[in-house]
């Protein structure tokens, strides 16, 4: 119950704070999904500090890895936000951004988490 608990308090943060991430009105502005994109990137990327940081240490299994990496990660990064926002953007007749959004999404994606996995060793 009290690994639930840490997964349901850490995936209402990562939510909470993806919802704000789309609240920036400076992103209103943009034809582009930025929100979306910027917190699947920094979700991967805090996810290789939290994992690099926790594989390091032994604490793989920690309550605290699991309520940044599962439970934070996992309500920050969204991927059927980003398969609908794809599938709308295809349906406008945009494939060139559709292209560069899913290319975006996992080659910084990879890489967030590579830095991620580095920086925390």
């Amino acid at each position: 119950m009290k690994q639930f608990l840490l997964v349901f308090i850490g995936g209402g943060l990562g939510s909470g704070f993806r919802f704000m991430l789309s609240k920036i009105p400076f992103f209103s502005f943009i034809k582009f999904p930025i929100p979306t994109l910027l917190s699947n990137i920094l979700g991967c990327f805090i996810l290789g500090l939290i994992f690099g940081y926790a594989i390091k240490n032994n604490h793989l299994n920690s309550p605290q890895t699991l309520l940044l990496a599962t439970g934070f990660c996992g309500g920050l990064t969204t991927f059927s936000t980003f398969a609908y926002e794809n599938v709308t953007i295809i349906k406008s007749g945009d494939i060139t951004h559709a292209i560069i959004y899913t290319l975006l999404s996992l080659v910084l994606g990879l890489f967030a988490v590579y830095l991620g996995l580095f920086l925390s060793k």
